[in-house]
């Protein structure tokens, strides 16, 4: 068997231009990809892409489509083909059913799983023409069980792993693979450190250190998920390694979910 080889592949990461998107652009354009960096934070994503060895910047909102079509095209005339696709642009604001409002679930659901949808769907076509590719939803460890007090999210990331089962079921003859990696939470990340410990201590009456402390306690390893643990499944997901491999969701939790 030989080693994992992702050497001029062509790679578009959405929400790429901070935290786990860049740290996962950076890992593809490592491994040797041409990297797309999709964001709606163009300035961002501009940043990140030059940074990189062989990399666009491309301003995208998954909310709409007509956007994602565009950056496919995109791709294609720049490189003409596209093998991996990274789902990872997301949002989270947790409340409980009296707190969240019914506006803030619906942008919750209309970018993690609305954006998905469009996400492949704008660029599923040329891989299926091309009769190959890795397509991988990042989702979360609150897509295989509730979250608490926090509804939405845990929501969109259960209708993911649905979405990711059912393109791979259609998917499966054409050569095209959908999978999906459910991170541990990442409690060293600059969106837990300045925002989810702060949202999460105001809903569940603790301070920040005794949510940071609860749910280090959750996970048999007690350490915090990294985006290190993340992009090896990624690598491994986006290559042929994994060839066999369709319609998964692959824990990253330190044993948390299992």
């Amino acid at each position: 068997m030989g080693l994992i080889n992702l050497q001029d592949k062509v790679a578009v990461v959405t929400g790429a231009s901070q935290g786990l998107g860049e740290a996962l652009a950076k890992r593809l354009s490592d491994e040797g990809c041409k990297v797309a960096v999709c964001d709606v934070n163009f300035e961002g994503a501009k940043k990140v892409a030059s940074s990189l060895k062989d990399a666009i910047a491309i301003a995208v909102d998954v909310t709409n489509f007509e956007q994602l079509q565009q950056a496919s095209k995109t791709v294609i005339d720049k490189w003409g083909k596209v093998d991996i696709l990274i789902s990872n642009a997301a949002i989270v604001k947790s409340g409980d059913i009296n707190s969240l409002s019914a506006e803030a679930f619906a942008l919750v659901t209309n970018i993690n799983l609305n954006g998905y949808f469009n996400t492949v769907k704008a660029f599923a076509p040329y891989m299926l023409q091309q009769g190959k590719g890795s397509i991988i939803q990042i989702n979360s460890k609150s897509g295989r069980k509730g979250s608490f007090k926090n509804g939405a999210y845990a929501a969109s990331k259960f209708g993911g792993v649905g979405l990711t089962q059912s393109l791979a079921l259609e998917f499966a003859e054409s050569g095209v693979r959908v999978n999906c990696i459910c991170p541990g939470n990442l409690l060293n990340s600059p969106l837990w450190v300045n925002s989810l410990f702060k949202q999460y201590a105001q809903n569940q009456g603790i301070t920040e250190e005794q949510v940071r402390e609860k749910y280090i306690n959750q996970v048999p390893m007690k350490r915090s998920c990294e985006y290190e643990d993340i992009a090896n499944a990624m690598v491994f997901l986006a290559s042929d390694q994994s060839s066999y491999m369709t319609g998964q969701a692959i824990n990253v939790t330190g044993g948390q979910q299992m």
